[in-house]
C-alpha cells in the first residue's frame, strides 16, 4: 500500500486571552481552584465577530502554505466540530470551502465529540488510500465556549476556542501507521447538550432551563477518559507492532491535566514525551490535538521519522488513536 501522511499543518488561535483571574471576576471560582483541578491557567476565546468557520479557514490556509499547495488543489474538506456556524445546515466545511476558495473540493462535517479530528483524519486517509482523492483537508475547529453556560463554574472555566488543520496526502516515507476508533453510546448522557435537537426542540422551557448548554457528569467523564487513554493506545501499539518505548511524542486530547497524568501513568509513557498545551489553551475540543501537534512542529521539536501517538476521547462517548511517523 502507498503511504499516506501529513503534507502540511497549521493552526489558528484567537488573540483574546482569558486568564483564571479573569474567570474570578465572572464566576465563583479562583485561580488556585481551576489550576489544581484542571492544569489550566488561561484559554483563548473567539472574538465576537469570529465564528468557527473563520478559525477553520485561517488554520486551513496555514496548512496549505506549509504543504506548498493552493486551495484549488484540495479535493475534499472534512471539518470535525461540535460548534458549527449553523445548528444543522449548511455544514461548516462548506462555508470553509467558500472562504478559502477551494472551488474543486467536496465538503462535509463530522461530529465525534472531542475525538472529531482523529475521526476526520482517519476518514481522510481512507479517501487518499483508495485513490478517490489526492489532497484532503482535515480540520478540527471550535468556538466551543459559546456552547457553555457562563454561570456554570464547572464547565465554563474548562474550554477554549481554536482550530487546527492538516493536509493529508500521499508521501514517499513515513506517514500514518495505524488507527483505532471506538464509541459507547450507552454513556452518551454523561456529556451532552440536551436541548435544541429533534429530541428536545428549542422552546422557552429549553432556554429558561439552559438546556441548550453543555451538561457534564465530571466523575463519569474522568473515568472513561483515563481508561481510554491507555486502552486505545495499547490496542494501536499492538496492531502496529510497536511498543511504548518506540513512541517519541505522545499527544493526548487536552481535556484536563489530571486526566492526562492519570492516563499516561497507566500507559507508562514518561511525561517528557507528553505534549501539554492545556495550560495555555484550555480544552479546545476537536481542535486540541492538531493545535498541539502544530505547536511542537512550529517549535521544531519533531524530527523526520519520529513516531507520534495521538489519542482523544469525548462526547458520544467516543475515543480514538492514530500512530504517525513524521515525514516532513
Amino acid at each position: 500500500m502507498s503511504k499516506v501522511g501529513i503534507l502540511g499543518i497549521g493552526s489558528y488561535l484567537p488573540d483574546r486571552i482569558l486568564t483564571n483571574f479573569d474567570m474570578e471576576k465572572m464566576l465563583d471560582t479562583s485561580d488556585e481552584w481551576i489550576r489544581t483541578r484542571t492544569g489550566i491557567r488561561e484559554r483563548r476565546f473567539a472574538n465576537d465577530n469570529e465564528v468557527t468557520s473563520d478559525l477553520a479557514a485561517k488554520a486551513a490556509l496555514k496548512a496549505l502554505e506549509d504543504a506548498n499547495l493552493k486551495p484549488e488543489d484540495i479535493d475534499l474538506i472534512i471539518v470535525g466540530t461540535n460548534s458549527p456556524d449553523k445548528l444543522f445546515y449548511p455544514a461548516t466545511a462548506c462555508i470553509v470551502q467558500d472562504k478559502i476558495g477551494a472551488r474543486n473540493a467536496a465538503a462535509f462535517d463530522l461530529q465525534a465529540g472531542c475525538t472529531g479530528w482523529i475521526y476526520a483524519t482517519t476518514v481522510a486517509v481512507q479517501f487518499v488510500q483508495s485513490g478517490m482523492y489526492k489532497n484532503v483537508l482535515s480540520i478540527g475547529a471550535e468556538v466551543i465556549t459559546r456552547m457553555m453556560d457562563k454561570e456554570d463554574r464547572y464547565t465554563y472555566v474548562l474550554f477554549g476556542d481554536g482550530a487546527g488543520a492538516a493536509v493529508v496526502g500521499k508521501t514517499d516515507n513515513g506517514g500514518f501507521l495505524g488507527f483505532e476508533l471506538f464509541a459507547d453510546g450507552s454513556l452518551s448522557k454523561y456529556l451532552e447538550i440536551p436541548g435544541g435537537g429533534t429530541a428536545l426542540p428549542f422552546s422557552k422551557e429549553v432556554l429558561d432551563k439552559k438546556l441548550h448548554y453543555t451538561t457534564m457528569n465530571g466523575k463519569e467523564v474522568f473515568k472513561f477518559s483515563v481508561r481510554e487513554i491507555s486502552r486505545v493506545s495499547n490496542i494501536i501499539l499492538e496492531k502496529t507492532g510497536f511498543k511504548v518505548d518506540d513512541v517519541d511524542w505522545f499527544i493526548p486530547h487536552q481535556a484536563n491535566l489530571r486526566i492526562i497524568e492519570a492516563g499516561v501513568g497507566r500507559l507508562g509513557i514518561p511525561m517528557d514525551k507528553v505534549v501539554i498545551t492545556i495550560d495555555k489553551f484550555g480544552n479546545s475540543s476537536a481542535a486540541s490535538i492538531p493545535v498541539s501537534l502544530n505547536e511542537i512542529y512550529q517549535k521544531e521539536k519533531i524530527e523526520k521519522g519520529d513516531k507520534i501517538l495521538m489519542v482523544s476521547f469525548g462526547a458520544g462517548m467516543t475515543s480514538g488513536a492514530m500512530l504517525l511517523e513524521w515525514s516532513k
